[in-house]
């Protein structure tokens, strides 16, 4: 692994290897920035094609963290993790136990929450081993819990928000919404659009999660290879990243792409891509913000549910600050949010 090579180290800070042989636990702690406050992200379990795979992912994820704390207005920076699912992997409870002492060896340097692969069942075995730990059961009155349904709740606020500046509508109803990847973010996104009376076109490697919103929504399936290339009003990527790339940007048929998925974009490039074919990008670290603002209020314990979720909608206005700069600056929505998240970071969050 040459990490100070690889293309995504962007400065790290720190970057942890964890492995125990008893176990069989393999993981990357990467800690980009500390800049605003303890690094926090999520922990993927995932099964990569090599460890420099797993390097490269958790790299790109964890400098994504440190923009996504800074435009939420956290007191977070940014980190990652990933635990690497090998062909003998046995999830057991001793294994994540393991992993937790490695977070806690950090001394609150990094606080972790679930990612892809996770659940709060695991983050509560987590927290056996070390407080370092989010997305925990809630308790009455507080935040906490799973986040992703309210990663999914930013994420439809902010597709409402591109909706209104890119088609001048007030709301989804009657529009199509193409969702690659309807796992839990994507789900429970699916919800939130279905009720306010939008149409579904979905696909996902899991046949029983695309036939749960098919039952449960009316969405028409697609197969995967197939969703980012339908006609639709909007598509919203919530499965892996990288799928909006100079191959698949040809082939879209949207103006709006806004969705879940982190790293949405496979090189800064294809944010000038979208916006040379005249389609509206909202930054995926903006949108997708919901869930770490739920660890965040979680973590401080500084906010109960109901104002949660009015931080989140805050996400749409958000949005619509990017894309006005974008059009009076002329550059794409992801330099534009770049660039206002460096200053932050830089500034120490003072501004």
């Amino acid at each position: 692994m040459a990490v100070f090579e690889d293309s995504a180290f962007a400065d790290h800070e720190r970057v942890i290897f964890c492995r125990d042989a008893q176990t069989g636990l393999k993981a990357i702690i990467a800690i980009h920035s500390t800049a605003l406050g303890p690094a926090a992200g999520g922990t993927r379990l995932w099964a990569y094609e090599s460890d420099d795979a797993a390097l490269h992912d958790v790299l790109r994820l964890s400098h994504a963290m440190s923009y996504k704390n800074a435009m939420a207005g956290l007191k977070f920076g940014g980190g990652k993790a990933v635990i690497i699912k090998t062909p003998d992997f046995d999830g057991t409870d001793a294994l994540y136990e393991k992993y937790a002492g490695f977070i806690d060896q950090l001394n609150g340097a990094y606080v972790t929450a679930e990612d892809v692969g996770m659940s709060v069942e695991i983050m509560q075995t987590i927290a056996r081993k070390t407080k370092y730990v989010s997305g925990l059961p809630a308790k009455a009155g507080h935040a906490g819990g799973d986040p992703s349904p309210k990663t999914s709740y930013g994420i439809f606020r902010g597709i409402e928000a591109a909706v209104a500046f890119q088609l001048g509508r007030d709301s989804v109803d009657g529009l199509t919404i193409a969702i690659q990847g309807v796992g839990n973010v994507g789900y429970h996104l699916c919800r939130f659009l279905a009720e306010a009376g939008a149409k579904l076109v979905v696909a996902d490697i899991d046949e029983a999660r695309v036939k749960r919103a098919c039952d449960e929504f009316g969405a028409t399936a697609v197969a995967v290879d197939e969703i980012v290339m339908q006609k639709a009003d909007v598509l919203a990527p919530c499965a892996l990243g990288a799928t909006i790339n100079a191959q698949s940007i040809p082939a879209l048929q949207t103006t709006i792409v806004a969705g879940g998925a982190n790293n949405q974009l496979e090189t800064p490039e294809d944010g000038q891509r979208l916006s040379a074919a005249g389609i509206l990008y909202a930054p995926d670290y903006v949108i997708n913000g919901g869930g770490i603002i739920n660890v965040a209020s979680e973590f401080y314990g500084d906010a109960d549910d109901d104002e949660v979720m009015r931080r989140i909608a805050e996400i749409g206005p958000r949005l619509t600050g990017i894309f006005e700069t974008a059009r009076q600056s002329g550059k794409p929505t992801n330099v534009v949010a770049d660039e206002m998240a460096r200053k932050i970071i830089e500034s120490g969050g003072q501004n």
